[in-house]
């Protein structure tokens, strides 16, 4: 299943937020949406979702536009987690990820041990079992966070959307959900795109990268690509160097802070 988009170009009254985006996304990879804030990246996603409708371009699903897919038969495909999703703080975590199966379920029928099965897996994947019959206001920021990837994820789609997924969590849960990314696209092929502001997570988990300026693309490639090309400086304005941690892993940015003469990664 290909996700791609061609010249999407989104306007906000005069201002131009995506000029003539073009991307294709394939089978089981995962791409990163990088940039300053403002760069274009939420509003990317929305449109690959097909919830804001371009001024220019389209956003398709081997081939066919999502702007003119029935809103079911594209929840089968692609799952969209937005940046502040919202839900009523007196639901509970089962019901919030047992949502994620209405597209295949539809609102009479009943749910099948499939269906069973897929929000079980949900719940276990993001570790929040135990907290299953939990209200929604009981959680942390941290734990209201994984929900509702746990209901991304319970939607079974073969096209996963995240709009800064790592947000609100600690590290450890941060790691948690790089790794279960990396799983969903190795072991069951799922496309990947999310925006993401941690730029070594971005290097270290993702098969591409997309950097985006002021609603422009500046850059579409391979990690390593990018490390070499000395635009992560030029965009984010700052100084710094991609270093090698080892030998098969990824460069890794380290930041120069010169008002504290230290060095922070990022």
């Amino acid at each position: 299943m290909l996700l791609s988009c061609s010249e999407l170009s989104v306007h906000y009254a005069r201002r131009k937020a995506l000029n003539r985006l073009t991307l294709s996304i394939k089978p089981g990879e995962i791409r990163a949406l990088i940039g300053p804030n403002g760069s274009g990246k939420s509003t990317a996603l929305q449109a690959l979702a097909g919830l804001i409708v371009p001024q220019e371009g389209s956003a398709a699903i081997d081939g066919t536009p999502v702007n003119t897919m029935p809103r079911r038969q594209l929840a089968k495909k692609l799952a969209f987690l937005p940046q502040q999703p919202t839900a009523p703080d007196e639901m509970t975590v089962a019901q919030l990820v047992r949502q994620g199966r209405f597209a295949h379920v539809g609102l009479l029928r009943s749910y099948s041990q499939r269906d069973e099965d897929a929000i079980q897996w949900a719940l276990d994947s993001t570790g929040l079992s135990d907290l299953a019959n939990r209200s929604l206001k009981e959680l942390s920021g941290g734990e209201r966070q994984r929900a509702w990837i746990s209901a991304a994820i319970a939607q079974e789609a073969q096209i996963l959307l995240l709009d800064e997924p790592t947000s609100f969590l600690d590290i450890g849960y941060q790691i948690e959900i790089l790794n279960l990314v990396h799983q969903l696209s190795r072991d069951r092929g799922v496309s990947i795109v999310m925006a993401i502001h941690d730029l070594n997570q971005a290097m270290s988990i993702c098969d591409q990268i997309s950097l985006l300026s002021k609603g422009e693309l500046m850059f579409d490639g391979a990690p390593r690509a990018l490390a070499e090309s000395g635009l992560i400086e030029e965009v984010f304005r700052v100084k710094g160097r991609f270093v090698e941690i080892a030998h098969d892993a990824p460069p890794h940015f380290d930041v120069e802070l010169a008002h504290r003469n230290a060095h922070h990664a990022f």
